[in-house]
């Protein structure tokens, strides 16, 4: 007989989410909440109710990288090994498009590579140096950068090697970084997140107007993604989480509780 208070407690959590998880991280918020059960039963009354978390029905493709010849770029200095020991370390950043009635725009975002945090992101129907500008002083504004700390890394594309990018990133004693030209392996961590984020909101997702889609990913970013989506690498917390959890135990000067950076993306 299936218990409908367990079936009741999937489905909140399964709603909750968007629809988005599947069985693990059902599985894993129940028991945050203090609910024991274990995965399998949880991964068979998910399959026989027909609940299923969020997955790629079909292709995507990320922003182009389109390369100035006459700017050098700066050396790689992460070489795919996107690991951080601490908040505001090494960030990576990208820009892909979002489409919507009115047409498509662009998404520039950062991200943190200890937390998985987006730590600035900004929209515009170019995609220019003032909007993966916009999207660095985001990061600059909201977070604590300290001179010769934190790496930037990106590709090779012509924003990012803007002089004005570059002065930027001087005057914030920020560390310049770049990988190879379309290889997106070398800002997998940026791409991990452009995937998740058209697997869960976009391609479920059906916008009039740019307004609705930028509203959309204020709620998804701001409001779920940061602050409340479980992710396994980084012990099944969210980012926001990760980050206090980390704060807390260097508050109290003790090793921190399941903050080794995880060697994954």
């Amino acid at each position: 007989m299936v218990d409908l208070g367990l079936l009741s407690n999937i489905y909140e959590v399964w709603e909750a989410s968007g629809f988005t998880y599947g069985s693990d991280r059902v599985h894993q918020q129940l028991r945050r909440e203090g609910i024991r059960v274990g995965r399998k039963r949880v991964e068979r009354l998910m399959r026989a109710q027909g609940w299923q978390g969020a997955f790629l029905r079909r292709g995507w493709r990320g922003g182009s990288t389109k390369q100035d010849p006459t700017r050098e770029p700066a050396p790689d200095l992460v070489n795919r090994q996107f690991r951080a020991n601490a908040p505001d370390r090494l960030w990576v950043a990208d820009a892909t498009r979002i489409p919507c009635a009115e047409g498509v725009f662009w998404l520039a975002a950062v991200r943190d590579a200890f937390s998985r945090r987006i730590v600035g992101w900004k929209t515009s129907t170019r995609c220019d140096t003032d909007l993966i500008l916009a999207a660095l002083e985001y990061g600059i504004y909201s977070r604590q950068v300290r001179d010769g700390e934190l790496i930037h890394h990106s590709d090779r594309g012509s924003n990012y090697t803007s002089f004005r990018f570059a002065e930027r990133l001087y005057d914030n004693g920020i560390l310049p970084s770049m990988g190879s030209v379309g290889d997106s392996y070398d800002n997998a961590l940026m791409e991990n997140f452009w995937s998740t984020l058209k697997i869960e909101l976009v391609y479920r997702s059906e916008w009039r107007t740019r307004d609705e889609a930028e509203n959309a990913l204020f709620a998804y970013i701001d409001g779920w993604y940061n602050t409340q989506r479980i992710q396994k690498e980084l012990g099944y917390l969210s980012p926001d989480e990760y980050e206090t959890a980390w704060h807390h135990a260097q508050a109290s000067q003790a090793e921190p509780v399941l903050l080794t950076p995880a060697t994954g993306w």
